[in-house]
């Protein structure tokens, strides 16, 4: 860590404009009586005078000056006080009586997950190392705090994703541990979903589909799915449910927390200057647009029409999505059957080279960014698969990111610059996309950058290779997956960003969303492409044409 220091120029030590210059003058005079700066004392009493004037001075210049400065805060508090709570009392009236069940909820969570603190400090006094400093920061150790937001539910659990998604806003630790945040649920009862079909569609059920199975394919804390076929087409469908009472629970959390940003807004103006509650908006716009399907399809058709207005529908697709059996809390679309992109013994019995599969599913996804109003933001292995007709297959819309045209400039020079190995370029690039009003020194920025990126070679990666022969046959399945150690992966996006604050730059969440979905192409091209390098490969289109002309206008 770079630490930078001043010297400040020196001032005479008792000089003040409304004192004369004779008083300053008298204490460098050596005669004992009153004390000097020098340790020895002067009996002037002209001097001793002006000594005790200018301490009365000082003293009352500085209690004027807090009294000014409280003054102000106060007056400030108490302007922006009814609006606070005015928001108090809107908040609460549109949460109405699910805030008190929640509030119940949280009880009972944070007791559950204190009684596994006090379980796990009891075991460590007897440690000789004593107890570790996590658990000395109690439930707000990253530990603790997320198990707590999964006892929670869907909105701290959506929370977790978003802390482990920022960590441009959030410490590093708490982004490593909510990288764990996992999002599963219980299924809700088959009537259960039968009831919100019929509410939501407004007739039979049997009138729209011919048969929907009652076993979900995957149920998460928000949607549960369901396999069904239309009626009349027969076409194999999906129908996203939204879980019953979610909403509900989402606004009544959200409006907690927001309240809660409010008063640490109110109380402490420094949490104003780190736009808590800006944050806090944000992530409320997030959650809330994740709950509503209509804006999911409108996402999907967004990447189809940019799929067909570039040629690319023999390459790529999305699901159908059926809009007149589709609302606010159901979505129906097409079935989409498939692998993922890490089911290397499938993929290779669907097409004959995995590696050009790749390669449509980066080209595809890198042109979104400039051609849709949003991108694909959580491009795992369970929303990007290979088709049965050898097409690449992006599902889930529900999480998106929006880039703005200077994030996305700067972007294109920041990953050609990781492709080059040009360091400079790179922080210029960071420079440009983050914001600051510092004065950065690019070039000791540049040497830090490429001390991070030099380890990327180092990342541990293990292809895993299992075979198993058919009990009826003498083929042998082979099927492979690859390891890499996400901490790791993590660390070094962490890494990033944490020389980067150092220097000052704060970047836009999509930074953040955008190097995690190249991280998660990263282990693909591992599996499927070891040879290959992903940013230097002339047959993956990353940058735009407008990339010369930015790049050099950065130098």
């Amino acid at each position: 860590m770079a630490v930078s220091s001043f010297r400040s120029g020196r001032l005479p030590l008792f000089h003040h404009p409304q004192l004369p210059n004779k008083a300053a003058a008298c204490t460098t005079r050596s005669i004992g009586g009153f004390k000097k700066p020098n340790g020895r004392f002067s009996s002037n009493p002209k001097c001793g005078r002006a000594l005790f004037l200018f301490a009365q001075y000082s003293q009352s210049s500085q209690a004027q000056t807090q009294q000014d400065r409280f003054s102000s805060r106060l007056q400030s508090s108490l302007e922006n006080l009814p609006k606070l709570l005015e928001d108090i009392v809107q908040t609460s009236i549109s949460t109405g009586p699910r805030g008190a069940l929640r509030l119940a909820q949280g009880i009972q969570a944070f007791v559950g997950v204190g009684g596994e603190w006090l379980a796990d400090v009891s075991r460590s006094t007897n440690e000789p190392t004593g107890i570790p400093s996590q658990l000395q920061l109690g439930l707000l150790s990253p530990l603790y705090l997320r198990k707590l937001f999964e006892r929670m539910g869907a909105t701290y659990i959506k929370l977790g994703q978003f802390i482990a998604s920022a960590p441009t806003l959030f410490p590093p630790e708490y982004v490593e541990e909510f990288q764990k945040c996992f999002d599963r649920a219980p299924a809700v009862p088959f009537e259960d979903i039968q009831a919100i079909l019929r509410e939501e569609l407004g007739r039979p059920i049997d009138s729209i589909y011919e048969y929907i199975d009652p076993t979900p394919i995957a149920s998460a804390s928000i949607a549960q799915v369901h396999g069904a076929r239309l009626k009349g087409s027969q076409d194999d469908v999906v129908i996203k449910v939204l879980k019953p009472g979610i909403k509900d629970i989402l606004v009544a959390d959200l409006n907690f927390i927001y309240i809660a940003a409010r008063i640490l807004e109110f109380l402490n103006p420094d949490f104003s200057r780190a736009s808590l509650v800006g944050i806090v908006k944000d992530i409320r716009e997030s959650m809330l647009e994740e709950v509503d399907f209509n804006k999911e399809a409108t996402n999907i058709e967004s990447f189809r029409r940019y799929l067909e207005a570039m040629g690319l529908t023999r390459q790529a697709t999305a699901p159908r999505v059926y809009n007149y059996c589709s609302t606010r809390r159901v979505l129906t679309m097409e079935r989409l059957y498939g692998v993922p992109l890490t089911d290397l013994d499938s993929i290779s019995s669907l097409v004959s080279s995995p590696e050009n599969s790749l390669i449509t599913a980066l080209n595809v996804w890198f042109g979104s960014l400039l051609a849709c109003e949003t991108f694909h933001a959580d491009v795992h292995a369970g929303n990007l698969w290979l088709l049965r007709d050898g097409r690449i297959g992006f599902l889930d819309f529900g999480i998106v990111g929006r880039i703005s045209p200077k994030t996305w400039a700067a972007m294109e020079v920041f990953l050609a610059s990781i492709a080059t190995e040009e360091y400079e370029s790179m922080a210029s690039a960071l420079i440009e996309m983050g914001a600051t009003n510092q004065n950065i020194d690019a070039k000791a920025f540049a040497r830090d950058l490429e001390k991070i990126f030099s380890s990327i070679q180092e990342i541990d990666t293990e292809v895993v290779v299992a075979t198993a022969r058919g009990t009826n046959t003498n083929a042998t399945a082979v099927s492979a997956n690859i390891i890499v150690d996400e901490r790791q992966m993590n660390a070094l996006f962490l890494d990033v960003v944490r020389v980067s604050e150092s220097y000052g730059l704060r970047f836009p969440r999509e930074f953040a969303l955008l190097m995690k979905q190249l991280l998660y192409f990263d282990r693909y091209t591992r599996l499927l492409a070891p040879d290959m390098n992903m940013l230097q490969d002339q047959r993956i289109t990353i940058v735009s044409n407008r990339r010369s002309n930015y790049r050099d206008n950065l130098r």
